[in-house]
């Protein structure tokens, strides 16, 4: 005997009603329940508090649980108590109900689990001053960082390296040092440093007596058979050893040496492995998130147990952030044999990743149960829609459109509210350019980036 299906009453207010029913039509057949919907005697959904919805709901019987408006605030248990029903939020924006209700693959997502680890560097740790060393470190290691790498310079040994290890540790800080120079590398070393990058026949032999993990590179490029060497030579001497094949910017061998990487790991299954995803990210004009996803995706399934990344360009400032989100959805994505796609969306930042239209229609029967004089604004379609009393008002142009409501209205239009509408006409021509999610009062959606909490949060509360 099949299960009988749930049967869930949903709340809103007058506005959205046109709206919830087209959205449910279809959505409750799919997802398998039964519905019931409960129009309160009030426009704007969100205004509700659970104390009015208690003296205003009408629960039909059968009803298995009670799904309010996402933007209703206040304490949910009185009302659950007196229905005696559970009584749960929806999303903000009731096109997200298929979201809502469908089994996503962002549910096999952990994010506590990863198996890469990330290697900040501070470049040109020579210039900086410790407070500055310090300072960099502790937001390196609040984005995600597991080690602080020591950039050091070519040229003179810098003789105070230990002074800046010893600092670090002080603070609790894993460090490495960024070196082939093996006077710096010994004073590093001694003062608390656990990894050495780099290592190769230059400084192999020193690496012996150093008593820590090393990172061991090519002397050429073009020959792998002298990383080969310098690993066997390392690991007879029972030094911990980490291989590095080097990637390569686009224009200087990029499909090479990921040939490289896979090519190390057919041969060494069972060497560790880093991958320096800097010398990509720094040196590629493109925002740096995806480019770092598509690296640290490549090395999960080869099996690169470490990134070395840096935050030098502008574009890429962000990169331990993003790195540290990658590790976690290349796990997933690779533990569970499931594409990169709709395991989490927080590197989805320049576009949303789907748009949700209202259509005129909707729109349109919107207006029409609009009796006041307040503006809502939406942005769909290639251009801004301007509801208010009854009118729908749309134009790709903001100033076009503010230019029609002052004609049509300009004595509600006080300076405050200018200033609002301004401000809000702007946010939503930014979503059309970049074919992103607007909703007014509400911030745009910038993925890992989105500001919390936002000034259109406290705005939206203060309205």
């Amino acid at each position: 005997m099949s299960e009988k299906p749930e049967q869930i009453h949903f709340v809103t207010g007058r506005l959205a009603e046109h709206a919830l029913r087209s959205v449910l039509r279809q959505l409750a057949p799919e997802a398998g329940f039964n519905y019931t919907l409960d129009v309160l005697p009030i426009s704007v959904a969100a205004l509700m508090s659970p104390a009015w919805i208690q003296r205003h709901i009408q629960l039909p019987e059968g009803t298995s649980r009670i799904l309010l408006p996402g933007y209703v605030a206040g304490d949910l248990g009185a009302l659950a108590e007196q229905l005696q029903r559970p009584v749960v939020r929806g999303p903000h924006d009731l096109r997200r109900l298929p979201e809502f209700f469908g089994r996503q693959a962002a549910d096999l997502l952990d994010r506590g689990k990863y198996s890469i680890e990330i290697l900040a560097e501070i470049n040109h740790a020579p210039r900086l001053d410790p407070a500055q060393l310090l300072q960099q470190a502790r937001q390196l290691v609040a984005d995600g960082a597991d080690v602080i790498d020591v950039g050091c310079e070519p040229g003179e040994a810098w003789m105070a390296v230990g002074d800046c290890v010893k600092s670090l540790r002080d603070e609790g800080f894993r460090v490495s040092i960024d070196s082939l120079n093996p006077v710096e590398i010994g004073l590093a070393v001694k003062a608390g440093a656990e990894l050495v990058l780099s290592v190769n026949s230059s400084n192999r032999h020193a690496a012996v007596d150093w008593g820590c993990e090393v990172v061991a590179i090519p002397d050429n490029l073009a020959i792998l058979d002298s990383l080969d060497e310098t690993v066997d030579m390392l690991s007879k001497n029972n030094v911990p050893v980490r291989a590095d094949p080097i990637l390569e910017p686009v224009g200087f061998g990029f499909s090479v040496s990921l040939w490289r990487f896979m090519d190390f790991r057919r041969r060494h299954p069972g060497v560790p492995m880093l991958m320096g995803v800097a010398n990509l990210t720094e040196m590629t004009d493109a925002d740096s998130a995806a480019i770092n996803l598509m690296l640290l995706g490549i090395c999960q399934e080869l099996g690169v147990q470490s990134v070395l990344t840096t935050q030098v360009i502008n574009w890429a400032r962000t990169s331990v952030r993003e790195c540290d989100l990658a590790r976690r959805f290349v796990y997933c994505a690779v533990l569970n044999k499931i594409p990169l796609k709709r395991i989490a969306s927080d590197l989805v930042v320049l576009r949303d990743d789907k748009l949700r239209p209202f259509g005129n229609e909707q729109l349109d029967e919107m207006a029409r149960q609009i009796r006041d004089h307040n503006v809502r604004i939406f942005a769909e379609r290639g251009e801004l829609h301007v509801l208010r009393a009854g009118r729908h008002l749309a134009n790709s142009d903001p100033f076009t459109l503010f230019e029609e409501l002052r004609q049509q209205d300009g004595k509600t239009l006080d300076a405050s509210h200018a200033f609002y509408l301004g401000y809000e006409m702007a946010l939503a021509r930014t979503a059309l350019t970049l074919d992103k999610e607007y909703r007014q009062d509400e911030h745009l959606d910038w993925g890992y980036l989105t500001e919390k909490p936002s000034p259109q949060d406290e705005h939206r509360l203060r309205r």
